[in-house]
């Protein structure tokens, strides 16, 4: 039994329907048993089906998808977590 731990305490921010929709796409995508806590997803699969690496593009994917791409990038934790970390964008002047 694989686990891999999302940090999503940033992302938060954009609102509980957004978390939602990623726990959806994540439950589809991976067919794994996906909890939520105050600030992180965990999923729980079977093998090399929830493989960090393919978390990570389908996190990549659903950034894209809700737009949030520029704002949000996803980088690796300790051990199996992967972070959803806002990016520092540079002020304009």
């Amino acid at each position: 039994m694989s686990e891999t731990k999302i940090d999503i305490s940033e992302l938060k921010g954009e609102g509980s329907d957004l978390i939602k929709e990623l726990v959806e796409f994540l439950q589809e995508k991976t067919k794994a048993k996906v909890e939520t806590l105050t600030d992180k997803i965990i999923l729980k699969g079977e093998g090399r089906l929830v493989s960090k690496n393919y978390v990570r593009v389908l996190l990549r994917k659903f950034l894209h998808k809700s737009e949030l791409k520029d704002y949000f990038r996803v980088i690796g934790g300790k051990e199996s977590t992967l972070i959803v970390k806002e990016k520092k964008i540079a002020e304009e002047e």
